[in-house]
């Protein structure tokens, strides 16, 4: 009698601590993305994903788990990630779209020279265009999630710039074929490299000048190297992130509608992040000693009109994005 009153007492202790167990643990990951990013850990696009990192967790009950990379860790450069997330190399990575025109031409649309002013304008030429970018990740494997902007670019030197005669044969940083080719036109000597790439270049000695924002000048320390930077403003960029479709498509409907959900309530979000990041990097530089001063606008006239062909030359090479551009142009009271 003993042992069984024993025996049901002992089931039943172990019974409960089963259940208390159950109850304690969380749900197990059902999907587990590997999230490749280009910018460094302190860069506010990388800080944003892992945001949405965790949100998505939140959302989707912990079925859904991203773990983002940074820094280019996963061997991903910046202008390969639309074709790793469409090879399935990466199921998801957060891009610069303008990077990716050697795949997508498209993606370029937003970061023509001196296409857009300012926040607003870039936010009313997004609205016009959103369904053509999502339509190109489609075509390419992926579903775009959010869009996000760089904000305002500025090309930092190392000696001060005042004249066009300064920027002669100067070795600046580039991080596109369009960028490339406009401070060629410029009679400067133009070196494409990726984020990660560019310290140590400049640490050998090898630029005298970067083209970028604020932000990317301060994750990077460019007042160890240089010592001016100039508000430019010569193109306006959005960084996407995407998914590979195969990958989305074995989601629950649930989790495919809470993750829809959720970028929609972020996006705005992380406009406003960025469009804080200016002001604050800008004077970071500052306390960092780095002079901070405007262009002379005779450069900047120079610019323009070395960029303005571009326009023509993307409209007529990507089908349907001549009458978009003259709408736009015309509602901005440009044409």
């Amino acid at each position: 009698m003993l042992r069984r009153t024993f025996l049901r007492t002992a089931a039943a202790v172990t019974g409960a601590a089963a259940i208390a167990t159950l109850v304690a643990v969380p749900a197990l990951a059902q999907t587990k993305w590997d999230a490749s990013v280009p910018w460094g850990p302190s860069e506010f696009h990388t800080k944003n994903l892992i945001r949405f990192a965790e949100e998505v967790k939140k959302v989707t009950n912990g079925e859904v788990e991203i773990t983002v990379h940074s820094g280019g860790s996963l061997g991903i450069k910046g202008p390969e990630s639309l074709r790793s997330v469409q090879d399935g190399i990466v199921p998801m990575a957060e891009m610069a779209g303008f990077q990716q025109t050697g795949d997508e031409p498209m993606l370029g649309f937003e970061a023509l020279p001196y296409l857009i002013n300012d926040y607003d304008e870039l936010e009313a030429f997004v609205g016009k265009v959103r369904g053509l970018y999502e339509k190109a990740f489609e075509k390419h494997n992926q579903k775009m999630l959010y869009t996000v902007p760089w904000p305002s670019q500025a090309i930092f030197t190392k000696g001060p710039v005042s004249s066009m005669a300064d920027l002669k044969d100067l070795r600046i940083r580039t991080y596109n074929k369009l960028s490339t080719e406009l401070m060629t036109a410029l009679g400067m000597s133009p070196q494409f490299l990726n984020s990660p790439d560019i310290v140590p270049v400049l640490a050998a000695g090898g630029l005298d000048a970067v083209m970028t924002s604020a932000s990317t000048a301060v994750a990077q320390k460019y007042w160890e190297f240089l010592n001016h930077a100039y508000r430019t403003n010569h193109l306006w960029a959005l960084n996407q992130l995407s998914v590979n479709l195969d990958a989305w498509n074995k989601l629950s409907a649930k989790n495919q509608k809470a993750i829809e959900d959720l970028a929609r309530k972020l996006e705005p979000e992380f406009w406003a992040v960025s469009r804080g990041e200016d002001a604050i990097k800008l004077k970071e530089l500052k306390d960092q000693g780095m002079t901070v001063e405007p262009m002379n606008p005779a450069i900047i006239e120079a610019m323009r009109a070395a960029g303005r062909p571009f326009w023509k030359e993307f409209t007529d090479q990507v089908s349907g994005t001549g009458p978009i551009l003259d709408e736009f142009l015309k509602e901005a009271g440009k044409s």
